[in-house]
């Protein structure tokens, strides 16, 4: 597929714009070129190449909307989808919460693409698979793993003059390792906007390591207990946490944010003051498109927490006219403050405590206080005086991600991720916690 320009998906969100009879128009260009390698069980087992391109068109008559979506961009298709867009929006009910689409937004541009990612080709992937597989191979080990890479695009325009192009790059790696006879795994994942910030030989030398190291565990006493989590498996509880942060869900008494007898918790601490969390598009290592794509929207940079204290909920259009509060983009990233210590840091200035890689199987018990429950997996392990004594099995746990927060001892170097669970690219570091609530024991490895 042909990547658009600038000036392509401006000529077609034109046509497009200049071809409605709506009283608004709104358009979306966007496609995507994906490459991908899996492996398991040390052999390659696909690889492949996806393109994607696509137009949307929302139109609106006074209340009343309808959306077509087409993947052809000649004038006669593009008049199709036009009228198409319009018809369903004659034939669908008012919607009492429409709100129209903004205008005089500003799209400072951040640093979304790279060439190197982009130019990323089929050798590069099998690069990748092939020195996980040579090397688990080495140490008598099997390997799982998917790597992907992604360039693309998108342009956003509507009938009140806003318009917006942007590229952008990324990859994303996952991979599995465990003993032949499964008593040992492993497992990491690593992100990134810049494959110059992506090692493939790292990553998979610390998966080898955990799986060689997590042989032989030993079973520990469910119970509350001081936990190092690395930064993916704090990533993913937190995931569910910033879902609260909804002013909507907030107001209406749904969320963990919500007031009792009404409104919300802004402003309030209910986190540890070295709790401090933004959202920032232009960050150099999470860097994400500089609008709502949902909203065209320009995004900010916004304090989400400050010092432990709720600094900002994200507000739909509707309900930030509702509430009289000035809208803003949602935020595309998630960036939490921490040291420049490591991990094996953290570790060396524990002196009893569990080391958790990975977060599994994760489920919301309780909205109101983001309480969930899951499992550790792929390397758990006890700490005594500084260091790693043994494997240890793992653990269920319950626990809410706000407790979690108001536990911290100490925190880590930050790291890059876009966990399963989250719409957002995150920058979050390990942390020591306290009192970690682990409920039973499980056989997984």
């Amino acid at each position: 597929m042909k990547m658009l320009n600038q000036e392509e998906t401006k000529r077609i969100c034109d046509r497009v714009l200049s071809l409605s009879k709506g009283d608004q128009c709104e358009v979306k260009v966007s496609g995507s070129r994906t490459g991908n390698i899996r492996y398991a069980r040390n052999a390659v087992s696909t690889a492949g190449l996806i393109d994607n391109v696509e137009l949307v068109v929302s139109v609106a008559f006074g209340k009343k909307q309808g959306v077509a979506t087409i993947n052809q961009f000649d004038d006669k298709s593009l008049e199709a989808v036009v009228r198409r867009a319009e018809e369903l929006a004659r034939l669908a009910p008012e919607n009492p919460e429409f709100v129209p689409s903004p205008s005089n937004q500003l799209y400072k541009p951040s640093a979304t693409f790279t060439q190197t990612t982009a130019d990323i080709d089929p050798e590069y992937r099998a690069q990748v698979a092939a020195y996980s597989i040579e090397n688990s191979r080495k140490n008598k080990l099997v390997a799982a793993g998917f790597f992907h890479d992604k360039t693309s695009f998108e342009a956003i325009a509507n009938s009140n003059g806003v318009f917006g192009h942007q590229q952008e790059t990324g990859v994303d790696f996952t991979v599995t390792v465990r003993t032949e006879d499964g008593r040992g795994s492993g497992w990491v994942r690593r992100d990134a906007n810049d494959v110059k910030k992506f090692d493939p030989r790292e990553a998979s030398d610390v998966a080898i390591e955990k799986a060689l190291r997590s042989v032989d565990a030993k079973a520990l006493e469910p119970g509350r207990y001081t936990v190092i989590l690395e930064p993916a498996a704090s990533a993913d509880l937190m995931a569910y946490m910033f879902n609260g942060f909804d002013a909507r869900s907030a107001d209406e008494g749904r969320s963990f944010l919500s007031k009792k007898g009404g409104g919300n918790r802004m402003g309030e601490k209910l986190f540890d003051e070295q709790v401090n969390i933004w959202a920032d598009p232009w960050n150099k290592d999470v860097a994400v498109l500089p609008w709502d794509s949902n909203t065209m929207q320009a995004r900010e940079h916004m304090d989400i927490i400050k010092n432990g204290k709720v600094s900002s909920l994200d507000y739909s259009l509707y309900w930030a006219k509702k509430m009289g509060q000035r809208p803003v983009g949602s935020p595309g990233n998630i960036i939490m403050a921490g040291t420049d210590k490591s991990t094996a840091e953290l570790i060396a200035n524990t002196k009893k405590g569990v080391l958790v890689t990975r977060t599994w199987y994760i489920r919301m018990v309780d909205p109101q206080s983001v309480l969930l429950t899951g499992l550790t997996r792929d390397g758990t392990f006890y700490i005594e005086n500084g260091k790693i004594k043994h494997p240890i099995k793992n653990f269920r746990f319950n626990e809410s991600p706000v407790t979690m927060l108001n536990n911290i001892d100490e925190l880590g170097r930050p790291e890059i991720l876009a966990g399963d669970e989250s719409q957002y690219q995150q920058l979050i570091p390990s942390m020591r916690v306290r009192d970690f609530n682990f409920t039973s024991l499980s056989d997984a490895v």
